[in-house]
């Protein structure tokens, strides 16, 4: 994890100095007495917040305690937040070792699949042996946090979790690292570290499984799904051509992507670096393709047509469907940048058609070499669709009184942008610390609909998105005929609508809300 000095305390109190456009919409604390480390923030269907990572549960550590559920090692820890940060559930999940939560993915019925690191055995909530050394842990969960299923993947080496996905098939790409031991009999790596990719239908049956590499280091950091049901790789290597990569480095560290078909196969691979050292991070939709984004150490050279300014610099490549580059861009806060989130605003990303408006980049800077001078920076970054810089904004800490750790960014769909970190008065006791964040410039970018239905046409659940402000609204389902068919009143954005016992055919969502603005749409089941 990357330091993050500005309390988020201070974040919030110096936001109105520097940004007068930003306001904290919420803040919520999440006490601890160990060192807990918080993953990644998803964002729900129905638009609320599934907190993630790892923690050590507090009666494990008093003494005389006697919970056959806890042990003294870290467990998978799960917070359910609603739209206005208020706890819905909390859940633990753990063997008898230590079990670290590293990605979450939310699925369209509801749920969620937690992908993990374990080094546990058969035991507790683990209902599989290990496979040998550390092992990939799955749990498939409903949106209360009731186990559906868990799977528990792994060979003999040490692999890891880093990415997990939902296809359009309903079912889910799984990626990871594998530290390949030579003495293995199992072993089936190109070098030091390879990428392992499984592919498992909507139960956990696996369908596939593969393994990609060079033969040095290769590390997957990022994951997204293709429209045609495949997956797309974001992977920092070391390696030059050999194992199965067949695109050669141009440095120390470079930008490997790998476009997989709906059937977990590689359709194409590419390789984008510098001399230097160029480290990947993240990977989103664009209207015309994908967009690459990471941090580069490297000069102008190899196919990097751009150099850098001073220390670190942000490095965005645009791709086509078919990766090839359409153009490459850079940016630089004038330290170490460090690239934290990227959202594409309109376009695929949000709808699956249309054109991409704008690039919203979030991240942190790092002083390097002034650390007793300099406090870091939390940044945003907007550009439009060609990746021109549109405007920049940035919060200076004041304190360096706690450790601070940011770990996650989300753009959501209302415009509000959640911050997700830890902070410590003393290392070794992390709490986290969730901020909720409105924009004035970022509402204004975002296309707002009076109501909107997903997914449509549907099976068993349908959510209804009311796009304007309201306290308490009802919802009216009618059929064809005019007959009311179902009824509810809501406090939320976003509403859960059981669609199960209808029969098939055309429906009207109508929404009335206290302050009499009213909005229809249709609904189809399938």
């Amino acid at each position: 994890m990357k330091r993050f000095y500005i309390s988020v305390y201070t974040l919030c109190t110096v936001l109105s100095v520097y940004a007068q456009e930003t306001q904290v919409l919420w803040q919520k604390d999440i006490k601890s007495s160990t060192q807990d480390f918080l993953s990644q923030v998803t964002t729900t269907i129905d638009q609320q917040y599934l907190i993630t990572g790892s923690s050590i549960q507090a009666n494990s550590q008093q003494p005389g305690a006697n919970d056959q559920k806890q042990n003294n090692g870290y467990d998978y820890h799960l917070i359910k937040l609603n739209q206005r940060g208020e706890e819905v559930w909390e859940k633990y999940f753990g063997g008898k070792n230590h079990d670290f939560l590293s990605a979450t993915v939310n699925t369209q019925e509801g749920g969620f699949l937690l992908a993990g690191t374990s080094y546990s055995s058969k035991g507790l909530d683990k209902k599989e042996d290990s496979k040998g050394g550390s092992d990939i842990w799955l749990i498939r969960i409903n949106e209360f946090g009731d186990e559906l299923w868990q799977k528990t993947m792994g060979g003999t080496s040490d692999e890891e979790a880093r990415a997990v996905i939902q296809t359009t098939d309903f079912g889910f790409f799984v990626a990871g690292n594998v530290a390949t031991l030579r003495q293995a009999q199992d072993s089936k790596g190109y070098g030091s570290k390879d990428v392992l990719v499984v592919r498992l239908d909507k139960n956990g049956r696996e369908l596939s499984q593969l393994i990609v590499g060079g033969k040095g280091l290769d590390e997957v950091e990022k994951m997204i799904p293709t429209m045609d049901g495949g997956a797309l790789l974001g992977i920092y290597s070391r390696s030059n051509t050999g194992g199965s990569k067949k695109t050669e480095n141009y440095g120390e560290g470079d930008y490997w992507i790998i476009k997989l078909n709906k059937d977990g196969k590689v359709e194409w691979e590419k390789n984008f670096g510098g001399k230097g050292d160029d480290h990947i991070r993240t990977l989103a939709f664009t209207s015309t393709g994908y967009l690459i984004g990471g941090e580069s150490r490297s000069e102008r050279s190899g196919n990097k047509s751009i150099g850098i300014e001073e220390g670190t610099d942000l490095w965005l490549i645009s791709l086509n469907e078919r990766g090839e580059e359409i153009w490459q861009k850079s940016y630089n806060f004038k330290n170490r940048d460090v690239l934290m989130g990227m959202s594409v605003i309109g376009g695929k990303q949000e709808d699956g058609n249309g054109k991409s408006k704008g690039i919203l980049l979030g991240g942190y800077t790092q002083a390097e070499g002034r650390i007793e001078s300099d406090d870091e920076t939390f940044w945003m970054l907007y550009l439009d669709q060609n990746g021109n810089e549109q405007w920049r904004k940035h919060v200076k800490g004041e304190s360096r009184k706690r450790e601070e750790r940011l770990s996650d960014i989300k753009l959501n769909r209302d415009s509000s942008i959640i911050l997700a970190g830890t902070s410590a008065e003393e290392l070794g006791k992390e709490n986290w610390k969730i901020v909720k964040l409105g924009d004035s410039q970022l509402d204004q970018l975002i296309e707002k609909q009076d109501i909107k239905i997903y997914p449509n046409p549907v099976s068993d659940y349908t959510y209804v998105e009311i796009g304007f402000d309201f306290k308490e609204a009802d919802i009216v389902m009618y059929d064809m005929g005019g007959r009311q068919v179902q009824s509810l009143k809501t406090r939320n954005k976003v509403t859960k609508m059981n669609t199960q016992a209808l029969i098939q055919g055309v429906y009207i969502i109508s929404v009335k809300t206290d302050t009499n603005k009213t909005a229809n749409a249709k609904v189809i089941k399938k």
